[in-house]
């Protein structure tokens, strides 16, 4: 028997359930346990339970719309939850209920803010004459207006801040495609200006041999030994090229860096000092960024992070070239995972030395040297 589509959507989860957009749907209904509170006081016969049950086929037909709709809303959905609520609230005091519904649906039907909040307190308005006209306790209308006002201006922020979040989602992997266009674009330029000269020259050389064959076989052997020296030489530059090509770009990882860290908070402050690097040494250097980076973003907490790489000559070639990766977390890292054990023995097969400093609530430097002849 197949799901139905829209308790597959109720069942999707979140990481972080605090405001109503961030969390499963189907917790949302939990909230309805409101509307039986009577239970608990004296009430004059059962004309409230009867009402509140017949109410609930409606809310729960109009909720399962909004869930039809991938979860977006529309003021004629916020308006009919409403009404639910001024129906109900003769025999229930607590139909208010279904007005915090609608409050918290009102952000996901209109944009900004304060759109929103002038329908919720429009909402309260009508609510709050209508208590008063029944004659219920004044505190209704307290807990209405704090309640909906909270969970209208607490969605709008949740609704803008997955707004952000998509749209700094998107700009990273712009970033990460215009890296990867420039470097594809620097390689063809790198093959062409390699590849276009050698051949035509061994193109040349062996036209040349050729001829000579026949005239004269001691200047046809040196040309074709020429030949045989151009190719072998191209064939260790095409190697090299190969191998740069496999390296990844140090430049991209600390934009990539940098993108991940600002998405959750974290100024990042990057100082390189070292560059014309070999391919080895740029490899292990981009590696310890990128799972450094990853650590501070999952488990750090941190507010700051620093990246500074330097080496012993401005022009990147000296003896040894140190990277440090530091942030202001909470620190205490006792063990290595994999990912920082494997960063330790590529950093110890290149000859390097890998130090990992993080002291409980004092934050956490990890800091790398390598030897640049690697």
């Amino acid at each position: 028997m197949k799901t139905p589509e829209w308790l597959q959507r109720m069942r999707v989860r979140s990481e972080a359930p605090t405001w109503w957009p961030d969390s499963p749907p189907i917790l949302w209904l939990l909230y309805l346990g409101f509307l039986f509170m009577p239970f608990g006081w004296d009430q004059r016969g059962w004309t409230w339970l009867w009402a509140t049950l017949v109410s609930l086929p409606v809310f729960l037909t109009l909720y399962l719309r909004y869930l039809g709709k991938r979860w977006t809303a529309g003021v004629p959905l916020v308006l009919a939850i409403a009404a639910l609520c001024y129906a109900l609230q003769p025999f229930n005091p607590y139909a208010n209920t279904y007005l915090t519904f609608a409050a918290a649906l009102a952000p996901l039907a209109l944009p900004g803010l304060l759109r929103p909040l002038l329908l919720t307190a429009a909402l309260l308005a009508v609510h709050a004459i209508q208590v008063r006209l029944l004659g219920q306790p004044p505190i209704i209308i307290a807990i209405s207006v704090l309640i909906c006002i909270v969970c209208c201006v607490g969605n709008a922020f949740a609704r803008e801040k997955r707004s952000r979040d998509a749209a700094l989602k998107l700009s990273q992997e712009e970033v990460r495609r215009l890296a990867a266009v420039a470097e594809r674009e620097r390689i063809g330029r790198d093959l062409h200006d390699l590849l276009g000269h050698t051949l035509s020259l061994v193109a040349l050389k062996g036209e040349l041999a050729g001829r000579l064959v026949s005239r004269d076989p001691a200047a046809a052997e040196r040309e074709i030994a020429e030949v045989t020296q151009i190719a072998r030489g191209a064939l260790a530059e095409v190697r090299s090229a190969v191998t740069g090509m496999r390296a990844a770009a140090l430049a991209g990882e600390l934009a990539s860096a940098r993108t991940l860290l600002e998405s959750c908070g974290v100024e990042l402050t990057c100082r390189q000092e070292a560059s014309e690097l070999p391919a080895p040494i740029e490899t292990a250097l981009a590696m310890i960024v990128r799972e450094a980076t990853t650590n501070i973003q999952r488990h750090a907490g941190a507010t700051r992070a620093s990246v500074e790489i330097r080496s012993d000559s401005a022009s990147g070639r000296g003896a040894t070239v140190a990277l440090s990766v530091s942030d202001n977390g909470r620190g205490g890292i006792g063990t290595c995972g994999n990912g920082l054990s494997g960063i330790g023995e590529r950093v110890r097969a290149l000859g390097g030395t890998l130090e990992i400093d993080s002291p409980p609530g004092a934050g956490t430097v990890l800091r790398a040297r390598l030897p640049v002849t690697a």
